[in-house]
Formats: C-alpha cells, sequence, structure tokens
C-alpha cells in the first residue's frame, strides 16, 4: 500500500495555490463551534449551569448530525442574483456567514441568567447556518481539488483541518483572553466574536469558483425520471408522502424525541420505536424507487418527456436533487461495501465526541483558569494541530490513507488515557501541556486520514450530498451521543479518570471494523486514482 513518493515530491503537493482558500475556508468552518460551542460553554459555566444543562444545550449541534438532509439543496438551488455573481458554491458560503454574523451579534445583547430560551435559539440558528456552510466549504474544497488524486485530497485535507483547529483554537483562545480580564463581560466578548465572523466573511468574495459540470448531470437524470415519472403517478404520491415523514423522523430523534407520548410508548423504546418506524418507511420508499429505476433501465417509456404535471415534475426534482446521490453511492460501491463505509465512519469519532465535549467542564472542575484554558487548551492545541497535521498528510501522500488511519486511530486512543491522569493528579501545567499536545497531535493525525478518505468517495457530480452524508455520521457521534456525556459523568459520581479510559476504549471497534473492510477500500482508492490521471 506505500506510495512511490518520496518525502521531497509530497511536499510538493503544498505548492498547490489553492491550498490557501482551503485553509481560509477551514478556519471559517470551525469559528462557529467557538460561538456555540467552547464560549458559549465558558459563558454558561461562570453563569453557574450545571454539567448536565451545559451538555445537553450543545444538542443544537444536532444541526452537523442532519446536514445531510439538506445537503444536495446545495448541489441544486441557486441563490438569486449572488448564484450568478459568485456561483453556486461561494453564494451559499456566504449567505451562511453573514446569518451566523448576525446572530452573533444578537447572543451579545442576551443576558444568559435571563434570557436562556433566546440564547439557544440563537445558537441554534448559528449551528443550522454553521452546518449549511460546512457543506459547500467541503463541497467547494472537493471540487477544487477534483482533478488530482488522492494525495493532493490528503493535502487538502491538512489545509482544512489545520484551518479548522485555527477558528476552532486558535480564534477560540481569543474569547478565553479576553474574559479573563475584569473589564469584559461574556456579551462584549460575543461582539468582538462578530467581528471576526465579518472578516472570515472576506474569503469567499476573493476566491474563484472551481468549474463543475454538476448541473449537467442532475439535469439528465432529472429528465430521465420525467420519462418514467407519469406512468407511476401514484407511485409520485407515495414518494412525497414517505420521504418527508423520513426525514421528519431523523430531525424528531436527533433534537431528544420531544412531546413523546409517554403513555403509549414508554421513554425507554423511544429510539427502538422510531427506528422501526423509520426502517419500515424506508422499505415502502425503496420498493417505490426500485420500480422507478427498474423502468429506466428497461426503457418502458418513450425516448422523450412526455407534458408533465407539476406532480410530476415535483417528484421528479425531489428524487434528483435528494435521493439520486445516495442511490449513485450504493449503486457504486455496492449496498454491503456503502453500509460497512458507513458504520465505519460513524464508529471512528466516537470516543473523541465524548471527550471533547466536556473537556472544558472538565479542566475548570479541575481546577485550570480560564486563563490556563486559553493557552494550553486552545494555544497549545492549534499549533499542535497544524503542524502534525502537515505531518500527517506527507505520510498519509506517502503510505496511503488507510494506514493514516489505523496509526491516528490508535493514537487517539491512547492520549485520552493521559486526561484521566490529569483527573488523578490534578492541575498540574506541565501534564495539561503534555496531553494537549498529545491530544492535539493524535487528532490532527487522525482527522487529515478520515478527510482525505470521506473526500475521495464522493462523486463529482455530489459532492456536497455525499461528503454531508458521510461528514454527518461522523458528526452524530459528536454531537448528539456527545451531548449526555455530562450525564455520563454524573452517573459515574464525576469520576473523570474512569470517564477517559472509557472513551479511550470506544475508538477499538472502529479499527476493527476499519481492518475488516480494508482490501475493497484500498480498490475504491485506487480507482480513484486512476480516474484522476486519465
Amino acid at each position: 500500500m506505500s506510495s512511490p513518493h518520496s518525502f521531497t515530491e509530497s511536499l510538493r503537493y503544498f505548492k498547490d495555490r489553492r491550498l490557501l482558500s482551503i485553509f481560509c475556508f477551514g478556519i471559517a468552518s470551525g469559528f462557529p463551534w467557538v460561538l456555540v460551542g467552547s464560549a458559549m460553554t465558558g459563558w454558561l459555566k461562570d453563569e453557574g449551569l450545571s454539567r448536565s444543562s451545559i451538555g445537553l444545550f450543545g444538542l443544537v449541534f444536532a444541526c452537523y448530525s442532519i446536514n445531510f438532509l439538506w445537503s444536495p439543496l446545495a448541489d441544486r438551488v441557486k441563490i438569486p442574483l449572488l448564484t450568478l455573481k459568485l456561483g453556486m458554491r461561494r453564494s451559499w458560503i456566504l449567505v451562511t456567514q453573514f446569518i451566523i454574523c448576525l446572530c452573533t451579534l444578537k447572543l451579545s445583547t442576551l443576558d444568559a441568567s435571563s434570557q436562556l430560551n433566546l440564547m439557544a435559539l440563537f445558537g441554534l440558528f448559528i449551528a443550522l447556518n454553521g452546518a449549511t456552510q460546512d457543506i459547500a466549504i467541503d463541497a467547494f474544497r472537493i471540487d477544487t481539488l477534483s482533478n488530482g488524486d488522492s494525495e493532493l485530497m490528503a493535502a487538502g485535507s491538512a489545509m482544512a483541518t489545520a484551518g479548522w483547529w485555527t477558528g476552532y483554537a486558535g480564534l477560540g483562545s481569543i474569547p478565553f483572553i479576553l474574559v479573563t480580564s475584569p473589564n469584559w463581560q461574556w456579551s462584549e466578548v460575543f461582539l468582538v466574536l462578530a467581528a471576526i465572523m465579518a472578516i472570515l466573511m472576506l474569503t469567499a468574495l476573493v476566491v474563484q469558483e472551481p468549474s463543475s459540470q454538476r448541473e449537467e448531470t442532475l439535469n439528465k437524470i432529472e429528465q430521465n425520471y420525467l420519462k418514467v415519472l407519469p406512468h407511476f403517478t401514484m407511485r409520485c404520491v407515495g414518494i412525497l408522502i414517505i420521504l418527508p415523514l423520513i426525514m421528519a423522523s431523523v430531525v424528531y430523534a436527533n433534537i431528544g424525541y420531544p412531546s413523546w407520548p409517554n403513555n403509549l410508548i414508554s421513554k425507554d423504546f423511544q429510539f427502538s420505536s422510531l427506528t422501526l418506524t423509520v426502517f419500515i418507511l424506508l422499505i415502502l420508499f425503496i420498493f417505490q424507487l426500485t420500480r422507478l429505476n427498474r423502468a429506466l433501465s428497461n426503457h418502458e417509456t418513450s425516448s422523450q418527456p412526455s407534458n408533465s404535471s407539476l406532480l410530476v415534475s415535483v417528484t421528479a426534482w425531489i428524487l434528483t436533487t435528494l435521493v439520486a446521490p445516495i442511490q449513485e453511492f450504493f449503486t457504486r460501491n455496492g449496498a454491503r461495501l456503502a453500509i460497512s463505509i458507513l458504520m465505519f465512519i460513524f464508529l471512528f469519532k466516537l470516543g473523541e465526541a465524548y471527550l471533547g465535549r466536556m473537556s472544558i467542564v472538565f479542566y475548570r472542575e479541575v481546577g485550570f483558569s480560564n486563563e490556563d484554558i486559553a493557552y494550553y487548551s486552545k494555544l497549545i492545541n492549534w499549533a499542535t494541530t497544524i503542524v502534525f497535521s502537515l505531518i500527517g498528510s506527507v505520510f498519509t501522500i506517502r503510505y496511503g490513507i488507510l494506514k493514516g488511519l489505523f496509526i491516528g486511530g490508535i493514537a487517539m486512543s491512547a492520549s485520552n488515557l493521559l486526561f484521566s491522569v490529569i483527573a488523578i493528579v490534578g492541575p498540574s501545567k506541565p501534564l495539561f501541556a503534555l496531553t494537549v499536545f498529545v491530544d492535539g497531535f493524535t487528532s490532527a493525525w487522525g482527522s487529515v486520514a478520515f478527510v482525505a478518505l470521506l473526500s475521495v468517495l464522493c462523486n463529482k457530480s455530489f459532492t456536497a450530498s455525499q461528503y454531508a452524508l458521510m461528514a454527518s455520521l461522523g458528526t452524530f457521534g459528536r454531537v448528539m451521543l456527545g451531548s449526555y456525556s455530562g450525564i455520563i459523568v454524573d452517573w459515574l459520581d464525576g469520576n473523570w479518570a474512569l470517564f477517559f479510559i472509557l472513551t479511550s476504549l470506544m475508538v477499538i471497534p472502529s479499527l476493527l471494523f476499519l481492518y475488516s473492510i480494508r482490501k475493497p477500500l484500498t480498490a475504491l482508492i485506487e480507482q480513484n486514482n486512476r480516474q484522476s490521471s486519465s
């Protein structure tokens, strides 16, 4: 699996000027996590909220785990005026960044002690637009580097990872530095963060929109559906009913099952009941879709689209926009391998999920100050991540994505144990610095290979849709499951050492899963390289 590239040849990939724009967009991608992640966690902690409340407040980040539901819109929907002038990717990025900036300004006017509901609402708006911004930014990166091979994707992944951590850790240190001064309040800090977000919008105005044949491909798929759908009017109705129900069920689960009918079904059966419902709906939907695809493949209709009703036109647009990207992913890879890939993606980030969500609370409870968090957790992590993102990408370029994933996963598992040592020893600054250094190194190494794998697996015509589908599974653990990390710590009676040991063990299943699918994954990556070079 080793690459023929030497160390010097591997470094040459970073001479590509397109990587600079990817780095800048990475900064913008990581910054919303500061706004409703670390900075808001620090604000709520200073206001005296409990661990469980802070952890559950992070449910606003469920947007990142379900953004695949609306990600196809970024491949299809044009924003009036802006898309014509800036292009599809840049217009979506700019609009979402503008909304994030406005919501951050609004947060700076709120009182956390008396307006917590409003804070949660605008935090939700930031997370929603941040998740949508990620869709467009990831698609921009893949479209920009689509003519390269997996090695160039690895270099792009390193720059995206370094940029993300610059936005999250580098810029994320600013609020903690400012709030240590008695002259600064958290509301004033968020005013500064809004100004930073406004500056980050400049990148979308100066970069070049990547070229793509996406629109032609999607229009062709839609025309094919228009040939078939007039002969299946009742199936159109079924699709328009079933698909929204599936999407609504996924959203309902990710926002914590509000207004659950306890008198009919116990809360203990929430997940299993909703999973069964979604499974039945999926079976019905697949049955409907199979008939349509069989008609397409067998050419059962005329070669020219007939005059279509509104029902047929809407159904064709929905199938092309929302269903075709997922269908293409499963068709290209085969159902078994496709499901295996998605399972690995979900499992790989599970341990990091629980550690990341409670890290700020842990630091404060152990005895570290806001200033310590700013200089150690943020700045050291930032510098370490940038350096080892580049080192990790060089290794990935030379030896392959899968070896990078194995080494990164093992290192991430081992690094979590250092947090257990801090929990036992106490607030030792040298140990804190070492732990942050090792955690940043391992996280960067694993993230570069992980992002490169996801990028390589995308079809060029569905980059926004397919990357969001895969990335959202990785984010699901970090967001949805990680939101309950505070509850687990409470269940362990505040035993942080045991908590971090558990997070270390969570990485192991993903590595075993990766080993079991290593051969077909290698074949897919090699196939992508051949297509890129042809």
